[in-house]
C-alpha cells in the first residue's frame, strides 16, 4: 500500500495489552498523522489516539468461570471483525499480546488479505512448540520482546524482529534518595522488596512464606525494613511493620534487594539493578501438568535471556522459608560474592536487552509491511 494513509487495527485483550497499544498508537500517529487507528483496548489507547470500538474490558478474564462468562463477547466480536476484514475495513490489523483470541481473529484476517503483524506473540518457546504450524497460518509478521525470540521463531520458519522490550521505554523510576523519602525509610536501612504476584491468587499463595522470610532476615538483622509491591486485588494479613506501596518502581528503587514471584517483576528488577532471588508455587496438579508442556530450563525471564542462571528459582516445594532466607540474606549483604555475581549478571541482561524505541520499531515494520 502506497501513497496513502493507511487503515489500521490495533487490539489489546488486557491492561498490559492496552498499555503496550497506546505506546504503540502513538508512534504510528507520529509515522502517519492522518491514518484511520481503530481501537480494541481501554483508555490507554483511547487517550493516544485510537478510535474505540469495542470495550476491552469485556474481553478480559482470568479462571475458568470468569473465561465461560466472557466468550459471548469473544463470539460476537470475533463474528463482527470476520466481516470487516473479509470487507477490507483496514490494511494492517495489529494484535498485542492476549493469544487465545488474537490468534484466532489474525488468521481471520490473513484470509481475508489483510496484513498482520503481532506484537508480543504467544509464548511457543515455553510451551506448546507444535502450536507453531497455527501461528504461522495467522501471521505475516512477528515483532518480538525478547532477544532470544527471533533465532526460535525463525527456527519454527516464522519471521520475526527483535524490536525490544517496551519496559525500556517507561520514563526514568525515581532515584533511591527519593523513593526512600517517598516510603519514609532511612538513607542507610538495608531493605527488602516483597512482590507477592499481582493476581489474587498468586498472591495468597506465596504471601505467608514470603512474609515469614522477610520476618525472619529482620529478627536475623539482616535486613532493616521491609517493602510490599502492593495491588487491588492482593490481601496482605499480618503485614506488621511491612510497609505497603503501589508502585512497583518505588518499591523497586527504594530496595537493596527482592523477592519476587516469576514474571515480568523479575525484568523490571534487573533494569533496576535489584538482586533477587524468584520463587513461584501453583497448585500440584496444576504443577504437574506443566511440567509436561514447558519446555525450558528456566522460569525467569532474567535466566532465560542470559541463558543461564543469574538469579536462584525456588519452585513449588523448594520454595521454603529456610531456602530463600539464605539466598536472601547474602543478596542483602554488601560486599557478598553471591550478590556482586547477580550485579554482574543483571548488567549482561541488561545489555542484551538493548536500547528504547519499542514502539517506534513497531511502527517501522508496520509501514515495511503495507510496503511490500
Amino acid at each position: 500500500m502506497t501513497g496513502q494513509a493507511p487503515r489500521i487495527l490495533v487490539s489489546a485483550g488486557e491492561p498490559s495489552g492496552d498499555l503496550h497499544g497506546a505506546e504503540v498508537v502513538s508512534a504510528l500517529r507520529e509515522r502517519w498523522p492522518s491514518a484511520t487507528i481503530d481501537g480494541i483496548g481501554g483508555p490507554r489507547m483511547a487517550a493516544a489516539g485510537a478510535n474505540p470500538l469495542f470495550p476491552m474490558e469485556r474481553l478480559s478474564a482470568m479462571g475458568g468461570v470468569e473465561i465461560l462468562r466472557r466468550l459471548p463477547a469473544h463470539l460476537e466480536l470475533y463474528r463482527w471483525l470476520t466481516a470487516d476484514f473479509r470487507r477490507r475495513r483496514w490494511d494492517l490489523y495489529l494484535p498485542i499480546d492476549y493469544p487465545g483470541f488474537h490468534v484466532r481473529t489474525a488468521r481471520a484476517a490473513r484470509e481475508a488479505a489483510v496484513r498482520v503483524l503481532y506484537y508480543i506473540p504467544p509464548q511457543l518457546w515455553a510451551w506448546r512448540p507444535g502450536r507453531a504450524r497455527k501461528l504461522a497460518a495467522a501471521v505475516d509478521r512477528l515483532a518480538v520482546i525478547l532477544p532470544f525470540e527471533p533465532a526460535f521463531f525463525a527456527g519454527v520458519g516464522l519471521e520475526a524482529t527483535y524490536v525490544g522490550h517496551p519496559l525500556l521505554d517507561r520514563p526514568p523510576a525515581p532515584s533511591r534518595e527519593a523513593a526512600r523519602r517517598t516510603l519514609g525509610i532511612a538513607a542507610g536501612a538495608r531493605v527488602l522488596a516483597l512482590f507477592p504476584g499481582s493476581r489474587e491468587q498468586e498472591v495468597r499463595s506465596h504471601w505467608g512464606t514470603f512474609l515469614a522470610v522477610a520476618e525472619r532476615l529482620r529478627t536475623e538483622r539482616r535486613c532493616d525494613e521491609v517493602v510490599v509491591a502492593a495491588t487491588p486485588a492482593g490481601s496482605y494479613p499480618a503485614a506488621g511493620a511491612a510497609r505497603l506501596h503501589a508502585d512497583a518502581r518505588t518499591v523497586l528503587a527504594a530496595s537493596d534487594a527482592c523477592l519476587a514471584k516469576s514474571g515480568t517483576t523479575t525484568l523490571e528488577a534487573a533494569l533496576a539493578g535489584v538482586p533477587m532471588a524468584v520463587a513461584y508455587r501453583m497448585h500440584p496438579l496444576s504443577f504437574a501438568l506443566a511440567r509436561r508442556l514447558v519446555t525450558v530450563q528456566w522460569v525467569s525471564l532474567v535466566n532465560l535471556i542470559a541463558e543461564r542462571e543469574v538469579v536462584p528459582e525456588f519452585l513449588q516445594e523448594r520454595m521454603t522459608v529456610g531456602a530463600l532466607t539464605g539466598a536472601l540474606g547474602a543478596l542483602l549483604t554488601p560486599g557478598n560474592p553471591a550478590r556482586q555475581e547477580q550485579l554482574d549478571g543483571l548488567a549482561e541482561v541488561r545489555a542484551r536487552l538493548g536500547t528504547p524505541g519499542a514502539s517506534a520499531r513497531v511502527a517501522a515494520l508496520a509501514a515495511e509491511l503495507l510496503a511490500r
